[in-house]
């Protein structure tokens, strides 16, 4: 007998993975948590039937949330991220030395619990002591901070459910201000390809363009998200992230399987289909 994992990408679209087996399978406080395993893409992590992460191409993802914004700014410091429950994009960030503190604001424990069991491969660094987890609402999370912050990471969810006050005018709002003088905001911004995900992707960035100065949208190709296209949202006090000091950047000696200073200046290069929907 076969087993396969199908998410619904719209309405007339599913995307089929075959699976060796399920591992866990939980209901938390805020969704529904399935670990499952597949020969071709390794451990899968699904959320209330959503593809979150996978073993095989889950890199491409968590490089493309942070070194852009790292490579923008070498100076950060102190970071938030929020969501993030799996671990890969505060694995990338104790890649870097000069990274003195870490928040992450997850609100659902037990998306950290079983990442810790079941895919080290994202979760392993969470215990690094540049950590604090705060099992805390994103949204309120950052009400509380104030010019605190060099850079926020948003890696949520898509925008219902749990993740859903991720995407509103108020909590960009509340991240500008807990953001410092030089403050930069990446968040997931979601795909054009699929009706549903190309409003969200609108609202998203007009209500970052409201707000911050520099408003910009990149792309990286993730083939086990809707579309295979997607694209995240740079905004910022004033930092540009195309002024990048490559050299600086590549004599850190970290090792990307994604990311890299070329491919960082061609992500901001986007198609005229996502050039139309945000104009």
């Amino acid at each position: 007998m076969e087993l396969w994992f199908t998410e619904q990408h719209s309405r007339d679209v599913r995307f089929s993975v075959k699976t060796d087996r399920q591992l866990y399978s939980g209901q938390s406080e805020f969704q529904r948590i399935d670990i499952f395993e597949s020969e071709e893409l390794g451990r899968i992590l699904v959320l209330d039937g959503f593809l979150m992460v996978t073993e095989k191409d889950e890199y491409i993802y968590h490089e493309m949330i942070t070194h852009v914004a790292m490579a923008a700014n070498p100076e950060i410091e102190n970071v938030l991220v929020i969501g993030a429950g799996d671990g890969g994009t505060v694995r990338e960030l104790t890649r870097y030395p000069n990274i003195k503190h870490i928040d992450l604001a997850e609100i659902d424990r037990e998306v950290v619990r079983v990442c810790r069991e079941y895919i080290p491969q994202t979760a392993s660094c969470l215990s690094d002591p540049r950590v604090a987890i705060y099992y805390e609402d994103g949204l309120k999370f950052v009400r509380t901070r104030q010019g605190v912050y060099d850079l926020i990471l948003v890696d949520s969810t898509d925008p219902f459910g749990p993740g859903e006050g991720l995407f509103t005018k108020e909590f960009y709002g509340n991240c500008y201000k807990a953001l410092g003088d030089r403050g930069i905001l990446v968040n997931q911004h979601e795909s054009v390809f699929y009706d549903e995900y190309a409003q969200s992707m609108k609202r998203a960035h007009k209500r970052l363009s409201e707000l911050f100065p520099v408003a910009l949208v990149y792309q990286a190709h993730i083939p086990t998200y809707p579309s295979g296209h997607w694209l995240f949202g740079f905004a910022s006090k004033g930092i540009n992230p195309l002024d990048i000091d490559a050299d600086a950047w590549n004599a850190l000696g970290i090792k990307t399987k994604y990311y890299n200073t070329h491919l960082h200046l061609g992500a901001f290069a986007i198609p005229n289909t996502v050039i139309e929907t945000l104009n």
